[in-house]
């Protein structure tokens, strides 16, 4: 610790020596110093304080004796390891004083928190992880991303990573952003129509709140079942959604009510059963907006994992009048900690989506930014992403066989790729109960009914992630899968 961590009260009735030990002693009460901290110099400490010498040694003789510190020598002195400290001697379960601040009464209902979609967090430990969203690094080029973050850290171009960029992004990401992201999916762009994000959540909460302005009336309309998180980001801003089924072609266009101001869709692979959108839908989509004014959120969160046949256009591609709002993401390309993604929107929409995200965050990190761009820019990402579809195309391939030798079927049968299956078990099968029974066979499963927006949602349904368990342990993943529910059934 530093000397600067360390203050003098100003109580002039007690002496520098008693003071300077009840601060350090106070610390370490609270847990501010930890045990094997290395406490000041003497000499330091002393300079900082303003006091002599000798005041602080005698201070930190007089820890020793009461067994807060201990001295190493020719080291200083340290915290000592069985320091009395309120955590261990009271305990977390500490009584709140009456007179605390209730802060229950100020906050207002909690936001929603993940619900069961949410990953453990030590879902590496489970040797049958069919999750999703989680990459598999034993394949990603971490050699690669650290010549490309040394690059971004080099002298030469130093003070761009450095720089507070205010509310700018890099011109170089936003370079290979259109050059090498959205190009791929036909949708044609200038900078001033691109804004980074913090990930594909932040873009969304960002449309979101540009777009449900008060003063607006109509529905918001989502997919059903859908991404639970975009629910919340909604009834959080108290945006009247209204869930719209989706079927083996993706959204029911038919199905959106009249009246409607904004449609979120996930047309490439829906969230989360993997259909994609067929282009008649696309287009019905599109007159749709058109003749009744709203507006259209493209999440496309995973193009690049359309493996078994190619893609099909963005909407935004297909949008001649600006309705459509897209939104890219590298969290399931590169990995989900880089938290980083992107917007593509009319120049007004992004200018509004900018000023939001200033008051934020300002800018996604610098040098987070100018790694991915060298990244993109050696040619590492697409690369990288050719090998990811042909392994999730082998993975795939290898699921299906297993589901079908053991009589389980995927709901949507057409999709074009993706890192997950739709899973439709028997009826009466309860998969919020079987995700917790497969815990102890060392299995996490994904229970769909987290994504319906119904209050009794169908609880027969489970996605099947496969993009993080290696592709030899998925027969046997699944073999044990299908014994639980077979299990569950007969004990009904």
């Amino acid at each position: 610790m530093s000397e600067h961590h360390i203050f003098l009260s100003e109580d002039p009735s007690v002496g520098l020596q008693t003071r300077l030990k009840e601060t350090i002693t106070r610390a370490i009460w609270d847990g501010r110093f930890s045990p094997g901290d290395r406490l000041p110099a003497t000499r330091a400490l002393a300079r900082h304080l303003g006091i002599s010498r000798i005041t602080v040694s005698l201070a930190y003789d007089s820890l020793v004796a009461s067994g807060y510190v201990v001295p190493h020598a020719r080291s200083g002195f340290f915290v000592a390891d069985d320091a009395p400290n309120r955590r261990d001697t009271v305990g977390s379960a500490t009584a709140v004083p009456d007179d605390q601040l209730d802060w229950s009464a100020r906050l207002g209902p909690p936001p929603a928190a993940l619900g069961s979609q949410a990953k453990t967090a030590d879902w590496r430990r489970f040797q049958y992880p069919f999750i999703f969203g989680e990459p598999d690094l034993r394949h990603f080029p971490v050699d690669d991303w650290r010549d490309c973050a040394r690059q971004a850290l080099g002298k030469r171009y130093f003070e761009r990573v450095a720089d507070d960029a205010a509310d700018r992004d890099d011109p170089m990401l936003l370079e290979q952003i259109i050059k090498r992201s959205i190009s791929g999916r036909g949708v044609a762009a200038h900078v001033e129509e691109v804004l980074v994000t913090t990930g594909a959540q932040n873009a969304l909460w960002l449309a979101a709140r540009v777009l449900l302005a008060p003063d607006r009336a109509g529905a918001i309309v989502m997919e059903e079942p859908g991404y639970p998180e975009l629910r919340n980001l909604l009834k959080a801003l108290g945006a009247p959604v209204l869930p719209v089924p989706v079927d083996r072609e993706g959204l029911i266009v038919d199905r959106i009510p009249p009246g409607t101001r904004v449609v979120f869709v996930t047309p490439s692979h829906q969230a989360p059963t993997g259909a994609t959108m067929s282009m008649a839908r696309r287009e019905a989509l599109l007159a749709r907006a058109e003749a009744e004014d709203f507006i259209v959120v493209e999440d496309d969160y995973d193009y690049e994992m359309s493996y078994q046949s190619p893609g099909l256009p963005a909407l935004k591609s297909l949008d001649q009048r600006g309705r459509v709002i897209y939104i890219g993401s590298f969290s399931k390309s590169v990995f989900p900690g880089l938290r980083l993604g992107y917007m593509t929107a009319p120049e007004p929409f992004v200018q509004h989506a900018r000023a939001l995200r200033t008051m934020m965050v300002r800018h996604p990190p610098g040098l987070t930014q100018r790694t991915a761009a060298y990244f993109l820019s050696a040619g590492h990402y697409n690369a990288h992403a050719r090998r990811m579809r042909a392994r999730m195309g082998r993975r795939h391939s290898v699921l299906r066989t297993a589901l079908e030798a053991e009589g389980l079927h995927p709901a949507i049968r057409a999709a074009f790729g993706g890192a997950s299956l739709w899973l439709k078990g028997p009826e009466g099968l309860d998969a919020d109960q079987l995700a917790v029974d497969l815990r102890d066979r060392n299995m996490l499963i994904e229970p769909g009914s987290a994504f319906y927006a119904a209050q009794d949602p169908p609880k027969n349904y489970i996605r099947i992630g496969f993009s993080t368990i290696p592709t030899a342990r998925i027969p046997e993943g699944i073999t044990i899968l299908a014994a639980a529910i077979r299990a569950q059934l007969a004990g009904m």
